[in-house]
């Protein structure tokens, strides 16, 4: 089998295109948790803490002093919490979205498996019949 068909076979097997389907719906969806976190969210929350904005809670660690972030990463080190609490708000937020999409699927696949059908009996070998056969054979 040559590489380029290898390749071929590989790339077409049903995981690998879901998986990158995932990846794809997973990216996009991921700007909207953004824009969630950081549009809606965090300026709540920066206004119950004092009406700052939350991404610009850092400590200077270069010594220079900076009124925002982006001027402090120019000047220097940076001990950037809010924008770590803003990543992580966003982590548990996606998290716990796919966890309800999950659980949601695997319900829905619950319902809709088949009842198991009754077992059939394991047909007998052949040598069982045979030796049934010639027991009552004998029997006669």
């Amino acid at each position: 089998m040559s590489f380029v068909s290898e390749f071929k076979e590989f790339a077409m097997k049903g995981n690998v295109v879901d998986l990158a389907v995932g990846v794809i719906i997973g990216g996009a969806f991921g700007k909207i948790v953004d824009s969630v976190v950081g549009d809606l969210i965090m300026p709540i929350v920066g206004w119950l803490f004092g009406g700052l904005d939350f991404s610009n809670y850092f400590i200077q660690l270069s010594g220079a002093a900076a009124t925002n972030l982006a001027d402090a990463k120019k000047a220097g080190a940076v001990f950037a919490y809010g924008s770590f609490i803003t990543v992580a708000l966003n982590f548990m937020i996606l998290a716990f979205i796919i966890f309800m999409m999950i659980k949601q699927i695997n319900r829905l696949k619950k319902a809709e498996a088949p009842a198991p059908a009754p077992a059939e009996p394991a047909p007998t070998p052949e040598d069982i019949q045979l030796l049934r056969e010639i027991r009552d054979a004998l029997k006669r």
